[in-house]
């Protein structure tokens, strides 16, 4: 009777072992599936000036979090942090720097980046390409505009409003750099 009674115990722990592993490897897949799915959408969304590097950054944290921290630790999610962050402060920079080595002022720097922000605003009904689009001629109208105001120059103007459209096709450039390299770390993360 004692023998029949242990069976019966190492047969319920086996169980319940077996059903631990089999949730585990559902939420390990759901995290991967979600991991990489989030890492495709944030590349998609950098080129339309959305904040794609943060979608990625929220990835790896999601799959830390259903993965119980196993393979991303503090340090991988503090350098996706710090990477998203920097280029954040690029994107902001290269408008203002390319706009001002065109021939511009600060002035036509912040005009490239509100007329940026409201341009792509404007483009959002236009499905995918209208916010791009919308962001690029509103960088070159603002800059345009704002270095207008403060020169009264047509050709300085037109010049700060072309070198505010360059660096906004440069910080997407480097955005998309910065993210796959949020993409390879994603990918050693979960290879580890």
């Amino acid at each position: 009777m004692e023998g029949s009674r242990f069976c019966g115990e190492a047969h319920e722990k086996n169980t319940k072992r077996k059903r631990r592993l089999g949730d585990r490897v559902f939420m390990d897949a759901l995290a991967l599936i979600l991991l990489i799915s989030l890492g495709v959408i944030g590349l998609c969304l950098i080129p339309l000036g959305l904040p794609g590097l943060w979608v990625m950054v929220v990835g790896i944290i999601a799959y830390g979090w259903l993965t119980s921290f196993r393979t991303v630790s503090a340090l991988t999610i503090g350098i996706v942090l710090v990477i998203a962050v920097i280029g954040e402060i690029i994107e902001s920079w290269l408008g203002f720097r390319f706009a001002k080595r065109y021939g511009g002022s600060s002035r036509s720097g912040w005009g490239a980046l509100i007329g940026g922000l409201i341009g792509a605003v404007i483009g959002v009904p236009i499905a995918i390409i209208g916010s791009v689009i919308g962001a690029f001629i509103g960088s070159f109208i603002g800059a345009a505009l704002f270095e207008f105001s403060a020169s009264r120059q047509a050709g300085v103007a037109t010049r700060a409003g072309w070198g505010a459209v360059v660096g906004r096709a440069a910080a997407a450039a480097m955005k998309i750099a910065l993210g796959l390299v949020i993409a390879a770390i994603a990918a050693f993360a979960a290879l580890s």
